[in-house]
């Protein structure tokens, strides 16, 4: 009989997977994400690439720290003026929905913006004599991000993410629409 019992027990044992505890609390991971921000054009050499921290709090929660780089092309006549924006943000992110094995989740995340934003490399003068009226400037607001996240491995996860940052203080565009994806390394 025990010969029969210990069977069937190391047949379950072995039969199952055992995975590694995910979103614990305290656990921090290293994110890096590029993407492209929105335009009429689906790409226009606007694009912004983002390395980040993240520290979980409970229930899947978890607090962003990151630093982002974006530059959009912005046409006038027939030149290009490139507007790169160099931005800090901190925030929290919190599932709106996720399975009962957390593989997979959909969150939600506010965060605050700060900044600065350069025109056309610092140079107000255009090759044609123009004089660009904008001026570079510190920038600030808020974003909203939805993300869906998936583990790959119990210590990587893929991320793909829409996200919205309403930002004051520039004189072009107010509302940035983006989407990225990204990946996240848990240690």
């Amino acid at each position: 009989m025990t010969k029969y019992l210990f069977t069937i027990i190391l047949c379950l044992a072995t039969g199952t997977g055992i995975h590694a505890q995910r979103l614990l609390k305290g656990q921090k991971g290293f994110e890096a994400t590029v993407g492209l921000i929105s335009d009429k054009k689906p790409w226009n050499n606007n694009f912004f690439v983002q390395a980040g921290l993240t520290v979980n709090g409970k229930d899947g929660s978890y607090q962003l720290y990151a630093v982002e780089y974006s530059r959009k092309m912005h046409a006038f006549q027939s030149f290009e003026i490139p507007v790169e924006t160099y931005i800090v943000e901190g925030g929290y992110s919190f599932p709106l929905l996720r399975d009962w094995g957390k593989n997979i989740s959909l969150n939600m995340g506010f965060t605050a913006v700060a900044g600065y934003e350069v025109f056309n490399k610092s140079s107000a003068v255009l090759s044609n004599g123009a004089v660009i009226q904008n001026a570079d400037s510190f920038i600030y607001g808020a974003g909203l991000r939805l993300s869906v996240e998936t583990y790959l491995t119990d210590h990587f996860l893929i991320l793909i993410q829409g996200k919205c940052k309403a930002i004051w203080g520039t004189s072009v565009e107010h509302f940035r629409p983006s989407t990225g994806v990204g990946l996240r390394y848990i240690f």
